[in-house]
């Protein structure tokens, strides 16, 4: 995948999900990490990590 509209259809990333407290007050977090980059990026919950995919998947990767 060399091409910048191939890179842009294709993204990568590790997955963690964790669960947080108990009963009533338990809560998933979630990081993600870009292997390529090592970047990581962390999420207070799932809407946020969903809203990211979901924004990521949108947007044309701008690497020039």
């Amino acid at each position: 995948m060399n091409s910048s509209a191939e890179t842009r259809r294709y993204h990568a990333f590790l997955l963690r999900l964790w669960q947080t407290g108990e009963d009533e007050s338990a809560a998933w977090l979630a990081s993600l990490e870009d292997p390529r980059t090592g970047e990581r990026r962390g999420f207070a919950d799932l809407n946020s990590l969903f809203a990211f995919l979901n924004n990521t998947c949108r947007e044309p990767e701008h690497n020039d």
